[in-house]
């Protein structure tokens, strides 16, 4: 089963960027479909966006569409999340979630990191 590990996460303001990192510990990454979620406290965790494991194509909330890009670098293993013109609305930990299927739900995924916090200020 593959071991994810999510990195980049921090305090920045509001309009700031950052770019989420998910680190997969194995090789058949590139068999998985990918996603990102994200839970603030007293939330649910909810969708973020996903990248299919066929072609690349990108799925977003619509939170965050315009403003998020999710790719993927099978050579290195690793799932990113750039963020673009955060908002205080954006605060929550990030988790990266590896799947069979593709899905924006949570029960589409069975394999999670254990989450980066991204706080923005407003």
């Amino acid at each position: 089963q593959v071991q994810l590990v999510e990195s980049g996460g921090g305090l920045v303001q509001a309009g700031d960027s950052l770019r989420l990192s998910c680190a997969a510990s194995r090789r058949t990454f590139n068999m998985y479909n990918m996603g990102w979620f994200r839970q603030a406290p007293g939330e649910v965790r909810e969708f973020v966006a996903a990248i299919t494991k066929s072609d690349g194509t990108g799925y977003y909330a619509g939170s965050v569409k315009g403003r998020f890009t999710v790719s993927r670098d099978n050579a290195k293993n690793t799932l990113y999340l750039q963020m673009n013109s955060l908002k205080p609305e954006d605060t929550a930990v990030y988790y990266c979630a590896a799947g069979a299927v593709q899905s924006t739900a949570t029960l589409g995924y069975d394999t999670w990191g254990q989450g980066t916090q991204v706080t923005v200020s407003s």
